[in-house]
C-alpha cells in the first residue's frame, strides 16, 4: 500500500476544499508515491513524534494539526517547527494534516466532542454556503434511470438525511451531428428529434468530477450535453461547530462536572452561572469564540470551546454559559476518530496512536 492509498481514504472522508483559506491541511512532507510501512496517528506532529513514528516503524504520520503553518522561510532548526520538518525529512517521514476540513464535517472533530457528552439530535452549528452544485442533464427517457442511478451511486442526490433525491420532466430534445458522428439515435447530417428525460440532481461540490465521470460514462450519447451550476444554499453537514441535546437537563454545577469528567480536565475557565438548566448544548474543538454569537442565537444553553479570550467572556452578555476547557483538551479525542476512520478501510494495516501527550499548556495546581 502506498500513502496516497492513505490519503485518499482521509480526503473522502474530510475533502480538502473543505479547510478554511487560513489552513494548510494535506500533504505536508514526504512523497504521496512511497510504499507505507505504518501510520501513526496524533494531534500534533512534533519533533518527538517523528522520532518515535521511526522507532515504531511509521513511515507516515497523520496529524490534526498542519506543523507547517505559514510560510516557511529558513529551515535551520532554531524553532520546533523547523526541527520537526528537518527531522521529518532526515528520516523519510510523511506528514499529512487534516485540520479544518475534519472541523467541518458532521461527523469530525466536534461530534467526537459530542458523543463524550452523550449529545442526541446532533447538527451543525454554523452551516456553510456555497458547498453545493446542481447538474441538469436530457437524456433518452429509456436509458433515463440507469443514468439516475449512476449519478446517485456516484454521491449525487444526498439532501440532509435523505438519499436520491432529484427532480425529472420529460420533453423533447433536438440535435444534428455532422458527417464524422456516431449518434445514438438519428442519422448524421440530420437534425433528429428524441424524446428526453430532464434530470436534475444536487451534489457536493467537491464530487465533481466524480459526477460528471459517472454522467459520461452511463449516458448513452456520443456527446453528453449537462449544465452545472454553483448554489448559495447552506450545505447542513458541513460547517463549524455542533449543535446537540442532552438526554436530561442538568444544573450548571452538575453539567460542569459532567464535563470535567468526560474530558479528564483539571480546571475549567467559565461565565457566571445563569441559574438555569442545562439542556441544549453547542461544541466547537479548538479556537471557537467565533461562534459564541451562533450558540446564543440557537438557543444553547451552554457553550463548550476553548482558547476564550478574556473580553471575548463578555460576549455571553448573561445569556448563555460559556465553557472553556483547553485546546488541547477539547481535541483529544480527535486521534481515535482517525485510527477509526483508518482502521475501518484498512484493518489488517498497523495504524498506530501516538503515546506522546503533545499539550504544551500545563495547569499547577498545588
Amino acid at each position: 500500500m502506498h500513502i496516497i492509498d492513505i490519503i485518499k481514504v482521509l480526503e473522502n472522508k474530510a475533502p480538502l476544499s473543505l479547510q478554511e483559506s487560513y489552513d494548510n491541511a494535506g500533504l505536508l512532507t514526504g512523497s504521496s508515491g512511497w510504499e507505507c510501512t505504518g501510520i501513526l496517528c496524533t494531534l500534533d506532529a512534533t519533533e518527538e513524534v517523528i522520532l518515535e513514528a521511526k522507532k515504531r516503524n511509521c513511515n507516515l504520520v497523520v496529524a490534526h494539526h498542519p506543523i507547517i503553518f505559514g510560510g516557511l522561510k529558513k529551515i535551520n532548526g532554531k524553532n520546533y517547527v523547523e526541527r520537526t520538518v528537518i527531522a521529518a525529512i532526515k528520516n523519510d517521514i510523511a506528514i499529512y494534516a487534516i485540520h479544518t476540513n475534519l472541523d467541518n464535517i458532521l461527523e469530525g472533530v466536534n461530534n467526537r466532542i459530542a458523543g463524550r457528552l452523550g449529545l442526541t439530535n446532533r447538527k451543525i452549528l454554523l452551516p456553510k454556503p456555497g458547498q453545493l452544485m446542481k447538474l441538469f442533464t436530457f437524456v433518452p427517457v429509456a436509458q433515463a434511470e440507469a443514468v439516475r442511478s449512476a449519478l446517485f451511486a456516484a454521491g449525487a442526490g444526498n439532501i440532509g438525511e435523505y438519499s436520491e433525491a432529484g427532480f425529472s420532466v420529460e420533453g423533447t430534445g433536438t440535435f444534428k451531428g455532422s458527417e464524422n458522428t456516431h449518434p445514438f439515435a438519428g442519422e448524421p447530417g440530420k437534425r433528429h428529434e428524441e424524446k428526453e428525460t430532464k434530470l436534475e440532481i444536487i451534489f457536493p461540490s467537491w464530487l465533481q468530477q466524480n459526477i460528471i465521470r459517472a454522467l459520461i460514462s452511463a449516458h448513452p450519447y456520443e456527446e453528453v450535453a449537462y449544465d452545472i451550476i454553483n448554489l448559495n444554499n447552506e450545505h447542513q453537514s458541513v460547517g463549524s461547530g455542533l449543535l446537540g441535546e442532552l438526554p436530561e437537563a442538568l444544573d450548571e454545577s452538575g453539567f460542569l462536572h459532567m464535563l470535567k469528567t468526560s474530558f479528564g480536565l483539571s480546571v475549567i475557565r467559565h461565565t457566571p452561572f445563569l441559574g438555569k438548566k442545562i439542556r441544549k448544548v453547542a461544541v466547537c474543538g479548538g479556537s471557537g469564540s467565533f461562534l459564541t454569537s451562533k450558540a446564543i442565537a440557537a438557543g444553547a444553553d451552554v457553550y463548550v470551546s476553548a482558547d476564550i479570550k478574556y473580553h471575548e467572556f463578555f460576549d455571553a452578555n448573561g445569556q448563555i454559559l460559556l465553557a472553556d476547557i483547553g485546546h488541547w483538551e477539547s481535541e483529544q479525542y480527535t486521534t481515535e476518530l482517525l485510527i477509526e476512520i483508518l482502521q475501518a478501510k484498512f484493518p489488517t494495516f498497523a495504524v498506530l496512536k501516538s503515546g506522546v501527550k503533545t499539550n504544551p499548556v500545563n495547569y499547577f495546581l498545588g
